[in-house]
């Protein structure tokens, strides 16, 4: 894994990916982690370089925007992501947004362990190695800025209203490859990681039902990874009084 910028990422910190139960088994299975196109984000700010107030919107603001917004969607399909969470500690409002209201399950992992695990990545055997870029979300106030970053840097920019996520972004840009005449899937892609390398916890969703934990245990011990499978701290029963 390259740095998308020199000097950004903190390599031994932890980061969180958020799973619902099918996506993760999913995951074990294949050996391999969902890079979405950003094209398929629900986020409207997705890449934006800049947000305009609608009172100032007008056909002059908009003159020459429309072919240079054709082109960005482009880039949004070509460009693959897969969203991690910054943090040393597990996050309620994750577990419910990106696993299934706390019936999911997570992994842990740090930037280091993710460039020893991750396997090269070609969009076909004959061709060549795509490379992999990583580093954390810069959180910025749009109405405020415009942005000049390159056509990989945009994508690791947010509005700062979004600053909550702590991302971690992974990226893959198959911008080359498409200049080369490659057909690029309009979808996410599949890049393979050494699961035993990659992964240092994996957490149950304290909402999990028995037989979902156990497709999850069993899942992890098919790969033998089950030592590495813990409870959420949130099924754990609170005391209103110290002893």
């Amino acid at each position: 894994m390259e740095e998308i910028q020199d000097g950004k990422v903190i390599w031994g910190e932890t980061l969180w990916r958020y799973f619902s139960t099918d996506r993760f088994v999913d995951f074990l299975e294949s050996s391999s982690l969902y890079h979405a196109a950003a094209s398929q984000f629900e986020d409207i700010f997705e890449g934006a370089a800049t947000i305009t107030h609608p009172a100032v919107e007008n056909d002059e603001t908009n003159k020459g925007v429309e072919p240079l917004e054709r082109a960005f969607a482009d880039l949004r399909r070509m460009t693959k992501i897969s969203c991690w969470h910054r943090s040393s500690y597990e996050s309620d409002a994750m577990w419910k947004l990106y696993a299934q209201s706390r019936k999911g399950v997570a992994i842990c992992t740090t930037p280091e362990l993710i460039s020893l695990s991750a396997e090269p990545f070609r969009l076909k055997p004959e061709y060549g190695i795509e490379v992999l870029r990583g580093g954390p979300v810069e959180y910025v106030d749009l109405s405020k800025e415009k942005l000049r970053r390159s056509m990989l840097g945009i994508f690791y920019c947010k509005h700062m209203a979004f600053s909550w996520e702590k991302e971690f972004r992974l990226t893959i840009s198959l911008r080359l490859a498409s200049e080369f005449g490659v057909q690029i899937p309009d979808e996410g892609i599949k890049v393979g990681f050494d699961l035993h390398r990659l992964i240092n916890r994996i957490v149950l969703g304290p909402n999990l039902e028995d037989d979902e934990k156990k497709r999850i245990i069993d899942a992890a011990g098919e790969r033998g990874l089950e030592d590495k499978v813990e409870l959420s701290t949130l099924v754990y029963t609170p005391r209103y009084i110290a002893i």
